[in-house]
């Protein structure tokens, strides 16, 4: 596979095979698979290719309904960019003291031992992937339903279906061949840009127009109430939600589940160690390219959701969970809707089919590493594969067959099914609680490691190395967030122990088995 073939697609929702292709060690070893030949400006349009994705058109409502105000929603997607920011020059760190082209599971298995990377690995197959198919499954659906002005607070089972049948058609893609995902995104990009700069465009429009002495075409709250003025959130359901009574702990307890919708939509910034492999010159021009980039991308993020509130009604935003559409069918009408609505489906397709992509090379090198079961590694066919005396399907003949375009069609049917359950089970909400929750707890062990090893091991080439006060703000923050959050969504958080607990289990099994 090509770097061509690959580059656009390296996000939690938009992310390539380079995510999974690991070394078996516990220490990354250097790979230098891609050729040094990207510069700085390169490297910007790469990270910004990485992180926007649909998150920004489906993730407004969320965090309107767990703040007090339209202004302390934006804040949000500020704080939410920054700590982006923070953990992609931290990840930038560890992705060139530790040349290579894997995921955090080789720097968690090097800091803290083979357990916490094979966690890492588990959580990413069966909690943190399915979740984000089934909330991209869902997304698409109700990105159509709501083009027709049907935004149901407990949508009946017919939309569950239609977001199954969403599933099965992403996963029959990625079966069939790999690169059905890789020859599409270029395409997929360049939707997502089009669709914000022409949701910007509309933004703009209605405020020259009104200030320039016309009418107001938008939502008219924008100019009539304060931004920072809390007003009494509309929920889903219709009921009202009285701010004035919330204390500070629960207050704390609503940012850090609204936090999390913003961090859905910047998921991507922990592949910066990516773009490393690529650039001529890492050591200068990654921390250029990602303080430049993420920047951007923050500004068009702000800038987006300052567009929602300009064009509709604020008690709309909270109540929706495909803001885009739903800002377009007002502004537009309903015509222009239904083009909206196929520009942002076809963003969350392309979403889709990466995140199908790489969950099957996921798994397949959890499986080479005697991880999770051998059938679970086979590609090109269901059942078994070429099993080894060490475990699952040889390593080499599976990443050359993925390489030809032959699926891990096995891997793609746990998936399917582990996200048909969550699909069933919950809604986008609650699973963009579940997803932050299994993302974070890593993402703060990796980067608390980065610190650590600052002082275990000092002499430690770092060719990119950020203030320490980068990566300490970045622990401090995604930790209180993950407790905080735990705390505050008790049910996701039992869910995600359970697992994480039936992973351990497993894991030790499979180690005296071996012994």
């Amino acid at each position: 596979m090509t770097t061509s073939e690959t580059t656009p697609l390296l996000r939690d929702e938009d992310i390539t095979a380079r995510d999974v292709q690991e070394p078996t060690e516990s220490q990354p070893q250097p790979q230098g698979t891609f050729a040094r030949q990207l510069g700085a400006v390169d490297g910007f349009a790469l990270l910004i290719s990485i992180v926007i994705g649909s998150g920004v058109f489906s993730s407004p409502g969320p965090i309107d309904a767990n703040v007090p105000s339209p202004g302390a929603a934006l804040l949000v997607w500020l704080l939410g960019g920054v700590l982006a920011w923070t953990g992609a020059l931290t990840m930038a760190e560890l992705g060139t003291a530790f040349p290579g082209e894997g995921g955090i599971q080789p720097y968690l298995s090097y800091i803290y031992g083979e357990t916490f990377g094979y966690m890492a690995a588990w959580s990413w197959i069966v909690a943190t992937m399915p979740a984000t198919l089934a909330i991209l499954s869902i997304v698409f659906v109700e990105s159509i339903y709501s083009s027709f002005g049907i935004n149901e607070p407990h949508p009946p089972i017919t939309h569950k279906l239609f977001s199954l049948l969403v599933l099965v058609v992403v996963s029959t893609a990625n079966s069939i061949s790999t690169k059905t995902s890789t020859r599409l995104s270029s395409f997929f990009v360049a939707v997502k840009f089009l669709t914000i700069f022409l949701l910007i465009v509309a933004g703009l429009t209605v405020v020259f127009i009104f200030v320039g002495g016309g009418r107001d075409f938008g939502g008219k709250d924008w100019h009539e109430k304060g931004w920072f003025e809390p007003r009494d959130t509309v929920l889903p359901d219709g009921s009202l939600f009285d701010w004035r009574g919330v204390g500070v702990w629960q207050g704390l307890g609503f940012y850090s589940t609204a936090l999390y919708g913003a961090l859905w939509a910047y998921s991507g910034w922990d592949k910066a160690n990516y773009v490393a492999a690529e650039l001529r010159d890492p050591k200068k021009q990654l921390p250029q390219s990602i303080n430049t980039a993420i920047p951007t991308i923050i500004a068009c993020y702000v800038a987006a959701n300052a567009v929602y509130y300009i064009l509709l009604p604020w008690k709309v935003v909270s109540t929706t969970d495909a803001a885009a559409v739903t800002a377009v069918a007002q502004f537009l009408g309903k015509g222009a809707a239904y083009i909206a609505t196929a520009l942002i489906c076809l963003v969350i397709a392309g979403s889709a089919l990466g995140n199908s992509f790489v969950v099957g090379r996921m798994t397949v090198a959890a499986a080479n590493k005697n991880w999770i079961p051998h059938v679970l590694g086979t590609v090109g066919q269901i059942a078994t594969f070429k099993v080894s005396k060490r475990g699952g399907a040889e390593g080499e003949d599976a990443d050359e067959a993925m390489d030809k375009g032959e699926s891990p069609i096995n891997a793609l049917m746990l998936n399917t099914v582990l996200s048909a359950i969550y699909i069933l089970l919950g809604n986008m909400r609650i699973l963009l609680t579940l997803n932050g929750l299994a993302e974070y707890a890593f993402f703060f062990l990796t980067v608390l490691g980065a610190i650590i090893l600052r002082f275990k091991e000092p002499e430690l080439e770092r060719p990119v190395k950020p203030f320490i006060v980068i990566p300490v703000l970045f622990a401090i923050i995604s930790g209180f967030v993950v407790v905080r959050g735990a705390v505050f969504a008790p049910v996701q958080a039992s869910v995600l122990i359970g697992i994480w607990v039936v992973g351990v289990a497993f894991y030790y099994l499979r180690v005296l088995n071996r012994s």
